[in-house]
């Protein structure tokens, strides 16, 4: 007699990259959705562009090689958390269009949900902001390729979400990212 097979319900994981400037409000977004899925019952995890860099990019510098391979490195792990039924949240600055567009067709041929938000807050907001002190630097001349300011930042073209942070909360924010994963059936 064989055993009774026993079916799990398939859970679907994605990978939700956040781009934009520094001090957009990508990972304080990602963070306030993160709270919210986990509340569900979403394994979620959150893959700090920082922390990355810290840990797992930790000698690469800001050079257009050096940022794709961060970006390249991000959306395989990214990319692998998702295949797996977690809800990959990044927020990343990705300054590059064809930096994200390989990130995307990874997740393509994977056959992995993918949704891009652009965090698109202004740079004279974002530098109001300065969280972590950049703009400061940059504008003391003690810093130089400041994204968005004078390093390119390639805004995406068509992402499946667009967010002026400065417009709406963060709750708000997060709640539109949410909508959008409930409407492509990421999340209930």
């Amino acid at each position: 007699m064989n055993a009774p097979q026993i079916l799990e319900k398939q859970v679907t994981g994605a990978t939700i990259w956040l781009t934009g400037l520094p001090s957009a409000g990508k990972t304080t977004i990602a963070y306030e959705l993160a709270d919210t899925l986990r509340a569900e019952g979403r394994q979620v995890e959150v893959l700090d562009g920082d922390e990355i860099r810290e840990y797992l990019s930790a000698g690469l510098g800001f050079s257009r090689e050096d940022r794709h391979t961060n970006v390249q490195r991000i959306g395989y792990l990214a990319e692998l958390l998702a295949r797996n039924g977690v809800l990959a949240l990044v927020p990343v600055i990705a300054p590059y269009a064809d930096s994200r567009d390989a990130v995307r067709k990874r997740h393509q041929v994977g056959g992995t949900a993918y949704v891009e938000v652009h965090v698109a807050t202004p740079v004279d907001v974002c530098s109001v902001r300065d969280v972590k002190g950049l703009y400061a630097k940059q504008a003391a001349g003690e810093l130089k390729g400041l994204t968005g300011v004078d390093d390119p930042y390639e805004a995406p073209e068509s992402p499946d979400l667009r967010i002026e942070s400065q417009n709406q909360t963060v709750q708000e924010s997060a709640a539109a990212v949410r909508a959008l994963l409930t409407e492509r059936g990421l999340a209930a």
